[in-house]
């Protein structure tokens, strides 16, 4: 794909380089780029790594990591990213696991922890520190390697080859390696920017990547972006993002669920109190009610459309400015973004395109197009993809995109996979009549209360997470007799919300007992059970002092809530709630 993109536009640019100081971006051309990845490749070779030998990257999304995953592919070699916020015995497995020989890091601090891996797994035998000049020292090991090796590596490439092992996020057990094929990658890449060309083809297309390229979601975005003709920015400092989305300008913004939660938590905070937050929420239900309108035979009504564009003058602008001059999609996967949240961003004039995939199918199974979108859905099959629902609701894959087995793993595989070769998902949904995928939940996640009550989390947490004031929600009650939800505080909202209640300030645990915090969470569950039936909802909750969080091990680095370890770390909150079997709505309480 790289080598196709420098013969139609050697010229023309493909990524930006961010300036170390201010906020300009230095170009680089397609040739420019390639000559850099054949210095790493030829170095990878002269390091001695033989066709196959995997090379994991360990560090924040950036030019760098672009730079290196396609030469690990140019050199015949297999990439096995690993989050830079893994711990030492995270990334110990998955160097054990995938037989890394190189590990590539951000920085020194990095380094020490692969080295003292390396202790453990004789096998890594190099490591590399990008703040050392390590793009360098392995450009330096291929010096008297001439190009025509690495051009040779990748001929002798089959499309069935791995391209990488990308390692599932550990949510129920230890994470397993995703093989995924060169076929998987450049098949589903090149049939995506046919399926949305409005959004990814041509040569005005820019994308900002943010999210982290451990991930598999960024990952392919960034493999559309060499098989189209846009130009490609990295963000590895989430504290620049707001500065870095004004300067590089992205025509689309790819985002998960939270991060369009924060954004719209943010403008409610920042509008304070008074009139100021009065106008805000009355915008915000005037673009719900005008994007939901907008799916109705007649549309959206005169006085709704010129409160629309009132509303458009006096908030939904400035929003939009947040994701850059240019912006006019979003693409939201790596977990439901709610219908609520759909249809916000649809009425303030971004159209967010949901989508639905998983690691083991490389990029979207599933995505809202451009043509025809469907707040609440997650879209048709693309890009050559195919879906079915089986008699219990889970959803079924099988094509382009779907990997062939897990790393290691022979009884993951067969157990994954349908004896006609469909892998089962272990998501649960619904397909509509033009063959739109709807999301339910996820079927190791689904809750049956003592009652015989099937309850799907997600519909309770994603709403309920929509407060300001809250941070994670899981709910809970399997094989219990009513529903119920462990909730945590967001500290950073924490201190806006009080201000514009006219409350002094407090420490989150402060806050869990404080009577306005707890009669406003009171009021967002109420709100919440409106979306379900009274056997659903949730009949009471425990305000947590302590955060989900990657570090305390509560969250998987793609931030999805580990639901054994929060149960196994808050049990004694567990075990309050259902002390007592008459349990309602209006009980609640603190637990550290």
């Amino acid at each position: 794909m790289l080598a196709e993109r420098v013969s139609r536009n050697p010229h023309g640019t493909i990524v930006e380089r961010k300036v170390s100081l201010g906020r300009t971006w230095s170009k680089v051309s397609a040739q420019t780029f390639m000559d850099e990845v054949m210095r790493l490749a030829c170095g990878f070779i002269g390091l001695g790594l033989e066709p196959g030998t995997r090379v994991g990257i360990m560090a924040h999304t950036s030019y760098e990591w672009f730079a290196l995953d396609m030469a690990i592919a140019q050199a015949g070699l297999i990439s096995v990213p690993i989050y830079e916020t893994s711990s030492a015995e995270q990334i110990e497995w998955i160097v054990r696991d995938s037989a890394v020989r190189v590990i590539i890091t951000e920085n020194g601090a990095m380094a020490q922890i692969a080295h003292s891996v390396a202790k453990n797994v004789p096998l890594l035998q190099h490591i590399y520190a990008l703040d050392s000049d390590g793009l360098s020292c392995i450009a330096a090991a291929g010096t008297t390697v001439s190009q025509r090796a690495a051009h040779e590596r990748a001929q002798a490439l089959c499309a069935d080859d791995v391209y990488s092992i990308v390692y599932t996020s550990g949510t129920t057990g230890r994470p397993k390696g995703v093989e995924l094929t060169h076929r998987n990658a450049a098949a589903l890449a090149t049939n995506g920017i046919d399926w949305l060309p409005e959004v990814l083809a041509g040569e005005q297309i820019r994308l900002l990547l943010f999210l982290p390229l451990a991930h598999v979601y960024a990952r392919f975005l960034q493999l559309l972006a060499v098989a189209g003709d846009g130009v490609l920015g990295h963000c590895p400092d989430a504290r620049t993002l707001l500065p870095d989305l004004q300067s590089f300008a992205p025509t689309y913004v790819l985002a998960v669920p939270r991060v369009f939660e924060k954004i719209y938590n943010a403008a409610d905070a920042k509008a304070g109190s008074g009139m100021s937050l009065k106008t805000f929420r009355w915008a915000a239900k005037v673009a719900i009610e005008y994007s939901r309108a907008l799916d109705s035979q007649d549309g959206p009504s005169r006085s709704l459309r010129i409160a629309h564009k009132t509303a458009n003058r006096l908030v939904y602008r400035q929003i939009r400015a947040l994701l850059g001059p240019r912006a006019k999609f979003a693409i939201s996967g790596g977990g439901p973004l709610g219908e609520r949240l759909g249809h916000f961003y649809r009425g303030i004039g971004l159209s967010i395109l949901e989508g639905y995939g998983l690691t083991e199918t490389i990029g979207p199974a599933c995505v809202n197009t451009d043509r025809l979108s469907k707040i609440g859905t997650v879209g048709p099959p693309v890009c050559g993809n195919s879906i079915r629902v089986a008699d219990d609701g889970e959803i079924y894959v099988r094509g382009l995109g779907v990997f062939s087995r897990y790393h290691n793993n022979e009884e993951a595989t067969r157990e994954s996979f349908t004896e006609d070769g469909w892998f089962k998902t272990g998501d649960i949904g619904t397909i509509d009549d033009d063959g739109y995928l709807k999301i339910t939940g996820r079927k190791k996640e689904l809750i049956v209360t003592a009652g015989g009550k099937n309850v799907a989390p997600a519909i309770l947490e994603d709403r309920l997470r929509g407060h300001p004031l809250v941070s994670q929600v899981m709910v809970i009650g399997d094989g219990e007799p009513f529903i119920a939800a462990l909730v945590t505080l967001d500290p950073e909202m924490l201190p806006q919300w009080l201000r514009n209640h006219g409350l002094p300030d407090m420490t989150v645990a402060e806050a869990s007992s404080h009577p306005e915090v707890l009669a406003a969470l009171d009021r967002a569950v109420a709100r919440t059970n409106k979306a379900v039936s009274r056997a659903e909802s949730i009949r009471t909750y425990r305000i947590l002092t302590t955060d989900f969080t990657e570090a305390n091990g509560l969250l998987t680095p793609s931030l999805k809530v580990k639901r054994q370890a929060v149960m196994k770390a808050h049990a004694d909150a567990v075990k309050d709630i259902y002390s007592s079997v008459q349990a309602g709505p209006s009980e609640k309480d603190t637990q550290a």
